[in-house]
């Protein structure tokens, strides 16, 4: 029987085949049963019925970078920027800071405004870094909160521990001192609430041979690699990357075509985050040369308080066209599909039959207007595992 059918569909965006026009999509028990023309769609039953009304539907964002619980904001090293400032990564410690000094449920609090505001606009799943505990309480602090979050919203979450996002002040002379403590005390204790780990590898955080210390031992506690690569300076962390066969390269602004083919050969997806070289003021991921290179593409916001503080996937969608270069078919596509294919979600970010029912009705004749009219939040209704969780408009 279907539970909720949606019909008048002027588009549908299914990442399975070309768009069709004229549509419907059949959900049942949380999952698609159908997603196709209009004429074989399945009859109503006495399930929801949505009549569209022309508008465009395309499967929900899955949003792969983000940093999502955090306490305070940076907006004077913002200011600094704006100023001539060059940004370093060192402005992480004022996060972390504030980040350990926060309860518990002032976090919580924080990070679920910022996730209802995601769900408003589109994204029915998340993936969540730590990093700004660096230290083993606080660090799973970070993650209870992220799991809470899977729990009390209507979202999917993704973990990814993020230790090694800088040094902290207690070890700023001894970065080996403080990857012995991630690898010897902190990743038995958080590998059981996590997904992945994650490493950035950079001038001034970490080297690619303590990058790889790290990922190798969190491999041994079955979490696989996600690595901040490549995105202030070329560092090795997308080689790295493959090396892994890691599940995801992210940043990659300064990726050369020798990393793209390495990074295709290993089937490891570039996570782009557009965002975050927009608020830095820095030359754009080179999106198509990788494509063309043969590697899957993820968008994301790279939702955190010191470089990239964005919520809304269409926004990332149009900063991806209009500054990196992508189609708007590119770009959509990444930040559904292949957000979802980096995070081994195989049947989210696709329409067809046995997928999630993760589905975005826009305010919109196409997913065009998503890149053309970026200041406009333009969801209509939001539907996570069948249900709608925004009905904005309604």
């Amino acid at each position: 029987m279907t539970d909720l059918l949606l019909t008048g569909i002027g588009r549908l965006v299914t990442n399975s085949g070309p768009p069709l026009p004229e549509a419907a999509v059949a959900m049942e028990n949380g999952r698609i049963t159908y997603a196709g023309t209009a004429g074989d769609a399945p009859s109503q039953g006495s399930g929801r019925h949505i009549d569209c009304q022309g508008r465009a539907v395309i499967p929900g964002f899955v949003d792969a970078h983000t940093h999502l619980v955090f306490a305070g904001d940076r907006a004077d090293e913002f200011t600094h920027r704006l100023a001539g400032a060059d940004y370093t990564g060192g402005g992480i410690l004022s996060t972390v800071a504030a980040t350990r000094a926060a309860s518990e449920d002032d976090l919580f609090r924080e990070a679920a405004g910022r996730a209802r505001r995601m769900i408003a606009a589109g994204t029915t799943t998340v993936e969540v870094k730590t990093g700004y505990g660096l230290e083993l309480e606080a660090e799973q602090k970070l993650l209870r909160v992220a799991h809470r979050l899977a729990k009390e919203l209507p979202i999917g979450v993704r973990t990814t521990f993020l230790g090694a996002h800088t040094i902290p002040p207690e070890f700023q002379q001894d970065s080996d001192g403080y990857i012995d403590s991630i690898v010897e005390e902190m990743l038995p204790a958080v590998a059981p609430d996590s997904d992945y780990c994650d490493v950035f590898v950079e001038e001034g955080a970490f080297t690619v041979d303590q990058a790889r210390r790290v990922l190798e031992a969190a491999a041994t506690h079955g979490l696989s690699a996600r690595v901040h690569a490549e995105q202030l300076s070329h560092s090795g962390g997308a080689r790295l990357a493959a090396e892994l066969g890691a599940a995801s390269a992210d940043h990659l602004d300064r990726a050369t075509e020798d990393d793209a083919d390495a990074l295709a050969g290993a089937g490891v997806s570039a996570v782009l985050t557009p965002g975050a070289s927009y608020s830095l003021r820095k030359p754009q991921a080179p999106g198509p040369m990788l494509l063309d290179h043969g590697v899957t593409v993820a968008l994301a916001t790279d939702c955190n308080p010191g470089t990239a503080y964005f919520e809304s996937m269409g926004l990332v969608i149009s900063l991806a066209c209009v500054l990196m270069g992508l189609t708007v078919d590119q770009a959509v596509f990444a930040a559904t599909r292949g957000g979802a294919l980096s995070l081994g979600l195989d049947d989210h970010g696709i329409l067809e039959p046995g997928a999630v029912g993760d589905v975005v009705i826009l305010d919109a004749p196409s997913e065009t207007h998503l890149a053309y009219r970026p200041a406009t939040n333009l969801v209509w209704k939001t539907i996570k595992a069948g249900v709608v969780v925004v009905a904005a408009n309604a």
